[in-house]
């Protein structure tokens, strides 16, 4: 293998952009590809935003940010990765999206680079069947907000090389981030694992009537000292997120308990999907701040 120089991040959303240009922001040459050149003029706006208040903060300097966006190239042409030596996918929760795009990074990379998926619910074993090498594949899956959170999961599937495992935990630790390396596979990994059951209790708490989701954030936040609750956290995410992990889910274990929560399947399909939208759980202006509570 060789050393990581040159970074691609597939995927302009909140993740892949905020993956980008973190690892921009530490010195790496950084792509960002996106099929949608709307996203892309998108990503860099929100980008430029969210930088911008921490220059004024003091978190970066006015020339570390100058820097970064050199450093970071922002494409819709795929062929544009094909000299970079890992690749982060983050596009849409879907399996076939994601293994169609494998079989096509596959032909533009060298045999060495590193092709990882940022999810968490699709494990990397499922999009090899049809690679050449899938000793270089393997998931590291980041957490929103990217900027801020520490926090990275690195998953060896039984096809993934130790080598490249290990380069991935490198790599992640050159950018500032703190990984925690995953020798068996398993849907969800550890920290989305636990989170699921502690929504899963807090939307049927609030689908039986127990209490508001309001009151149930209130009481996540003070009893148990999580920063946020579990329904605005679903609005961070993204509840399209939620609803398509647990479809994921249910698809591959048949469980009912793993089925997408009614609440959210009917926010789902009203396009209620969070501070995207404008509207979640919550309601929210522009900048992404909670402006009134919806309770329903």
């Amino acid at each position: 293998m060789t050393n990581i120089k040159k970074v691609g991040v597939v995927g302009a959303g909140a993740m892949g952009a905020q993956i980008a240009v973190v690892a921009a922001l530490h010195h790496y040459d950084v792509v960002l590809q996106d099929i949608s050149n709307d996203r892309l003029i998108k990503a860099k706006e929100v980008l430029e935003t969210q930088l911008e208040k921490r220059v004024r903060k003091g978190k970066f300097s006015r020339d570390e940010v100058d820097k970064a966006f050199d450093h970071l190239t922002f494409t819709t042409e795929i062929n544009q990765l094909h000299d970079v030596d890992i690749i982060i996918e983050a596009i849409i929760e879907d399996l076939e999206a994601k293994q169609s795009l494998f079989q096509t990074l596959e032909k533009i990379v060298s045999e060495n680079c590193i092709i990882a998926t940022n999810s968490s619910t699709i494990v990397s074993s499922k999009l090899i069947d049809k690679l050449t090498y899938q000793n270089r594949v393997c998931n590291i899956h980041f957490f929103n907000p990217v900027l801020v959170m520490e926090l990275v999961e690195v998953v060896q599937g039984p096809h993934t090389s130790t080598e490249v495992a290990q380069q991935a935990m490198t790599f992640i630790q050159s950018i500032s981030k703190k990984p925690v390396l995953l020798q068996k596979e398993i849907s969800g990994f550890i920290a989305n694992r636990i989170l699921a059951r502690l929504m899963d209790e807090a939307l049927y708490l609030y689908e039986q009537g127990y209490a508001s989701f309001e009151e149930i954030d209130y009481v996540v936040e003070k009893a148990l000292g999580h920063p946020i609750g579990p329904f605005a956290l679903m609005d961070l995410t993204g509840l399209d997120v939620n609803y398509a992990v647990r479809k994921q889910r249910y698809a591959e274990t048949g469980l009912e308990v793993d089925r997408p929560k009614q609440s959210v399947v009917e926010k789902v399909e009203k396009g209620e999907l969070g501070r995207k939208t404008g509207k979640g759980w919550y309601a929210y202006d522009q900048h992404g701040k909670k402006i009134e509570n919806i309770q329903k």
